[in-house]
């Protein structure tokens, strides 16, 4: 057993999980004006409760709120940034599984004034998550700044207000270290900056992308670095911080392919985080030898439990994996969880709440035989 355990844990998950149908019902009822705020929210309380328990039920150290209050898990964060608001335009994300492509349109962001930190953005979720956690940790995951920029780079940002690009990093920066330092006030101990930007630019394509916004594909994944380092200056020395990064996940699909590689080096090397969710659930994700530049006391969570369907993994396999990865960094730097969350959109992944359950479960039984405790 770790004496005084610290997230991450051995086993442990990326955060949203899947919406219950009575949720889902809800959101069409306050969208159709059938119910009002109060009464959605509710409805959101008690689903609250309800998923806190069944995760400490399965003996799971972390907790979060399943992002039941979200739509996205980027977007809901994003636009509540002063200075961000919705585009007129649309964005539109080319994504892939096993049956060929689709798409995913949302608004996408304009940068039209300063960038600032007004209310605590997820707070009063954050509180609301403490207060029904008995034996778990509760986790709030929030995007990272990189997500702010990474879609609609440069074109996204009013030359007017930002004609220099390195003065909107650093007011992203100063809000996301005010935004760090508020949560910290409200008793949050693990904080969670998800990013898929740093894994989307392993794939080439992901880089012709940022080269045709008139960025630097070479490096854009070292600035990022340095911006979240930026925000995370000030942190309290009793919380925290993970990262997790994937290469997309919207309705069991994904939007980017690729290995580590790429980023890998000044990624491990240099984040200044406590530890690494990773995506490791298929070929696309590559191989684990990037986590050679893994450095002593940081951890990784090896995503080897896919959320992407509700085929159950076999415990063996998943030990030879933890084995596989222990060449290249050692096992007590090591930790399990889903590949990614079990619902990143309030739509969700393709598979039921018992298969998503069964997938926790497991990765809690295979922890515990391969680690002596969760």
């Amino acid at each position: 057993m770790d004496a005084s355990p610290r997230p991450p844990f051995r086993a442990d998950h990326v955060g949203s999980l899947l919406r219950p149908a009575r949720l889902l019902s809800a959101r069409q009822d306050r969208a159709a004006g059938r119910i009002t705020a109060e009464e959605l929210r509710a409805v959101e309380d008690d689903a609250i409760r309800e998923v806190v328990r069944l995760q400490e039920s399965i003996g799971l150290r972390t907790a979060t709120d399943g992002e039941f209050r979200r739509t996205s898990w980027h977007m809901d964060f994003i636009y509540q940034l002063g200075g961000i608001d919705p585009a007129d335009e649309k964005l539109t994300v080319q994504f892939y599984n096993e049956a060929g492509a689709l798409e995913f349109s949302s608004a996408a962001l304009r940068v039209h004034d300063r960038v600032t930190l007004q209310d605590t953005i997820f707070g009063d979720a954050f509180s609301f998550l403490k207060e029904q956690t008995t034996t778990a940790t509760p986790k709030l995951t929030i995007p990272s700044p990189s997500m702010v920029h990474y879609r609609g780079g440069r074109a996204a940002i009013d030359t007017g207000v930002y004609p220099d690009l390195d003065q909107f990093w650093t007011d992203l920066s100063a809000a996301y270290a005010e935004q760090v330092s508020r949560l910290a006030a409200l008793g949050c101990t693990y904080l969670q900056f998800d990013d898929t930007s740093l894994a989307y630019l392993n794939d080439p394509r992901q880089r012709d992308m940022v080269a045709a916004q008139g960025g630097d594909p070479e490096h854009q994944h070292e600035r990022y670095i340095r911006q979240i380092n930026a925000s995370l200056a000030g942190r309290p020395e009793g919380m925290s911080i993970t990262t997790h990064m994937c290469r997309g996940n919207f309705r069991s699909s994904w939007a980017a392919e690729g290995g580590y590689d790429f980023v890998a080096e000044a990624l491990f090397t240099q984040l200044d985080v406590d530890g690494f969710f990773l995506e490791y659930d298929d070929e696309r994700s590559g191989d684990f030898a990037p986590l050679r530049f893994v450095p002593p006391g940081k951890k990784v969570v090896l995503g080897l439990v896919t959320t992407k369907r509700g085929e159950l993994e076999s415990k063996d396999d998943l030990k030879r994996r933890i084995d596989e990865a222990a060449r290249y960094v050692p096992l007590e730097q090591l930790c399990l969880s889903p590949q990614c969350g079990f619902s990143s959109t309030v739509e969700g992944n393709a598979l039921t709440q018992e298969e998503q359950v069964a997938k926790l479960q497991l990765i809690v039984e295979t922890a515990q035989e391969v680690w002596g405790d969760k």
